[in-house]
């Protein structure tokens, strides 16, 4: 691998754009997640190189890589929709400002088209009660952010020779409850969790601190998250039991956390070798939402064919595509004002990206990304993992109504 100073900024810069491989849709959201991210790898190539460590940290994307609406993970310089990779799986070592959250969606089936006013009632009973799980007080957070309940009706693919209920829903939700520390583990964001941020260490790097957990630390918050993750799928399912009463269980995968310690989902959802499983992408409200069946990716032809071949080898980290096998969640949100990133204005520390909109005389710049209008991507995000053979559609899901409570 080439050579470069650790101690310059443009050096960094451009060695970390070396380091993301994007499989996303070309519209200004995915621009900004560019832009950012090469800032994020940036901080942990810088890291790396301080730990002793081959600063090869990557950020391969999925379609829908977009912008995160997370201040906090934002302004660290990451963006969302794809898989991290920050070294050795199996070395205790945890870049904690990406901030993993267990947050994943339930697939599940059910005979009959349930009533909303009756779910509506059934979640009323239990917003005002305290109720637990495994010790744990339960936090809703079905009314917050891009969280939801869609309920709709089932319309297999042509091809597909699934036996599929006739009606769905979609429950998508995380832990909030352990984000700070309980008498569970230390907390999963170390920006609310004192605790945590007790355990962490720091390396200040041109573009901002970066924190970590290692050794004995990475292991009890790696153990800690996997507990998270656990106890975000019991809660999605107890949600579902309350609104719904009996239903079938088709998928409840997780999207965004850790995968060891050195592979992060960021809005991405992992699959398996098992075949027939089921992966929701849920759209916009207004669109179908779809199950697919994942296929292994990224194949030699897939890596060929994206033109990543020869900068994968010589940058030593062809075996992180070859191992990608990720899916969107989602179409990730659109920002329709912008159309691209012409440059990152750096101004007393803090990033300002200045950003073609429709009327190219007129540009927008901003620094809090949460201060940006944005829509979701419809069926272009479907259309791309089609034509990147990531999947195969089992369903199509139409939408009957959506619950934000």
């Amino acid at each position: 691998m080439q050579a470069i100073s650790y101690m310059n900024k443009t050096d960094l810069l451009l060695n970390a754009r070396k380091h993301y491989f994007s499989l996303g849709v070309d519209d200004g959201a995915a621009s900004l997640c560019r832009a950012n991210f090469t800032y994020g790898l940036a901080k942990i190539h810088y890291a790396q190189h301080k730990l002793g460590i081959s600063p090869n940290a990557t950020f391969i994307s999925t379609p829908d890589e977009t912008i995160s609406r997370n201040s906090r993970r934002w302004s660290s310089g990451y963006g969302y929709g794809g898989k991290l990779t920050t070294g050795d799986p199996n070395d205790p070592l945890i870049f904690v400002d990406t901030k993993p959250n267990a947050c994943g969606m339930l697939v599940g089936g059910l005979e009959n088209l349930p009533k909303p006013d009756q779910i509506i009632k059934n979640i009323n009973k239990v917003l005002d009660s305290e109720i637990y799980l495994d010790n744990i007080k339960l936090e809703w957070d079905y009314k917050k952010s891009n969280h939801f309940i869609d309920v709709f009706e089932t319309k297999l693919a042509i091809k597909s020779d699934l036996q599929l209920p006739p009606y769905m829903f979609i429950i998508h939700g995380s832990v909030p409850e352990l984000r700070k520390a309980t008498e569970k583990g230390p907390g999963l964001y170390y920006d609310q969790s004192p605790e945590l941020r007790d355990m962490c260490q720091s390396i200040k790097t041109p573009f901002g601190n970066i924190f970590y957990v290692e050794g004995r630390n990475a292991k009890e918050y790696y153990h800690f998250y996997q507990y998270a993750k656990e106890l975000a799928a019991k809660k999605r399912v107890m949600a579902a039991e309350i609104l719904f009463g009996k239903f079938e269980t088709l998928s409840n995968p997780v999207h965004q956390g850790l995968l060891s310690y050195g592979e992060i989902l960021l809005g991405a959802q992992h699959i398996t070798e098992e075949k027939s499983k089921l992966f929701p992408v849920a759209l916009r409200s207004d669109l179908p939402s779809y199950l697919i069946t994942a296929l292994p990716n990224l194949t030699d032809e897939q890596i060929d064919d994206l033109g990543f071949e020869n900068r994968a080898k010589k940058l030593g980290v062809l075996k992180n595509l070859k191992n990608l096998n990720v899916l969107p969640h989602g179409g990730g949100y659109k920002l329709p004002h912008i159309n691209q990133v012409r440059e990152v204005l750096e101004i007393d520390g803090e990033r300002f990206f200045v950003c073609e909109q429709e009327v190219e005389d007129g540009t927008y710049i901003f620094s809090d990304v949460t201060a940006t209008q944005f829509l979701y991507r419809g069926k272009k995000i479907i259309k791309r993992i089609e034509d990147l053979n990531l999947g195969t559609i089992e369903a199509k899901l139409w939408p009957k109504f959506v619950l934000k409570i």
